[in-house]
């Protein structure tokens, strides 16, 4: 048993939810975090690659573009360098339904905060024991609109607790349950000509998605509601490179909480206000260093449906007045027949001033399963599976 003081539980939460770009404006951040090895290893990017399982959480608009089925598991340790007991799971199922034109999709997130030792403010004496955790159950479905066009929706119930009872002061316990939603566009064209630069016929893609559009979560009562950290995130990714047995695959991602501020009594406005008043809050050239960005590079040597190995490498960059995360990621793949394996590997050392940062040294593994796909020409498929 791993016993902790209410400080070092304060501290935890706090440095968790700050990692994560929430800082204090939204609870239930942990749906912000990154959940797979790939997509992790390219510099947390993915949004107009989205070609696996994963798609559920980068775009689910991916999904549309995807044949036969897959399942993956992920597994990190979350914030490596505190030594606690912070651990994170993800695991996917997607299926394509010939009669329902498209695929049905299914998620688990789970972040565990650890065992906690309960006292009374009068006494450093235990009086019990808790555990904490996060937790989020998502079904989705995609589809095509066209050859070059996907549109994927998501739904989505989260449960969070804190606390299994209230601290002696307040009703009511730690533990709160709410809902919220997902839709994403994906643009992945057949045939794509750009003057000066050449053909990128299914070799580029856009990608938008707006997530955790929902109401507010509260614990105590609804007065102290505070919003879910609605997100948007739209990029790029195109394949420069490709031959029989290698290709190269760059993505662009861009990311805005969109969370609105709170007002004279503390409150703060609904997502669908948000969606809105968050471009609006402060001066342009702030709205502008808010939004978060992330690239990376993905090169796969091999043939579909043989052994495949692929490396990653990408970078994560927020400006330092909205939250100062900047780091590199690493990682690599294999991909024998319909059985896969991916890590990644943050590490902080390469910027000044980052060497102890708390996200240093995070890995990331994740195993997949996937069977009856369809060979398709287009890009991120079939080299991402």
């Amino acid at each position: 048993m791993k016993r902790m003081s209410m400080l070092m539980i304060i501290i935890a939460m706090f440095v968790s939810a700050n990692l994560i770009k929430a800082q204090g404006e939204a609870a239930v951040p942990f749906l912000l975090l990154a959940p797979d090895s790939r997509a992790g290893g390219i510099g947390e990017s993915g949004v107009a690659l989205a070609d696996n399982s994963a798609a559920i959480f980068w775009n689910p608009a991916g999904i549309a573009f995807q044949t036969g089925s897959e399942v993956s598991l992920t597994h990190s340790n979350w914030l490596p360098q505190f030594n606690l007991d912070l651990f994170y799971e993800y695991a996917t199922y997607r299926e394509y339904m010939e009669e329902l034109n498209g695929s049905v999709t299914a998620s688990i997130t789970f972040m565990n905060f650890g065992e906690f030792v309960r006292t009374l403010s009068n006494s450093p004496d235990p009086v019990g024991t808790f555990r904490s955790f996060d937790a989020a159950l998502t079904f989705g479905y995609a589809t095509k609109l066209s050859n070059n066009w996907g549109l994927g929706f998501n739904f989505r119930i989260i449960h969070s607790r804190l606390a299994d009872k209230p601290t002696e002061q307040e009703q009511g316990k730690g533990v709160a349950t709410s809902v919220s939603f997902d839709v994403g566009a994906l643009w992945r064209p057949e045939k794509f000509e750009i003057p000066l630069i050449g053909d990128l016929s299914n070799r580029f893609s856009f990608g938008l998605n707006l997530a955790n559009l929902g109401p507010k979560i509260y614990y105590i009562d609804q007065a102290q509601a505070d919003p879910i950290p609605t997100n948007l995130r739209f990029g790029f990714a195109v394949r420069p490179f490709e031959d029989e047995y290698n290709s190269l695959t760059w993505t662009l991602d861009f990311q805005k909480l969109l969370v609105g501020k709170a007002d004279s009594s503390g409150k703060r406005p609904e997502f669908y206000k948000a969606i809105f008043s968050a471009w609006a809050d402060e001066p342009l050239n702030k709205e502008i260093r808010d939004i978060v960005t992330s690239m990376g590079l993905e090169y796969w040597y091999g043939q579909p449906q043989d052994f495949m190995f692929a490396i990653r490498t990408g970078i994560f960059y927020e400006d330092p007045s909205y939250g100062n995360r900047k780091f590199v990621t690493l990682g690599a793949g294999i991909r024998y027949d319909m059985y896969g394996f991916d890590f990644s590997y943050i590490t902080t050392d390469v910027f000044k001033g980052s060497e102890n940062h708390p996200l240093s040294n995070t890995l990331r593994f994740t195993l997949l399963i996937g069977w009856g796909a369809t060979p398709q020409k287009q890009l991120g498929f079939p080299r991402g599976i």
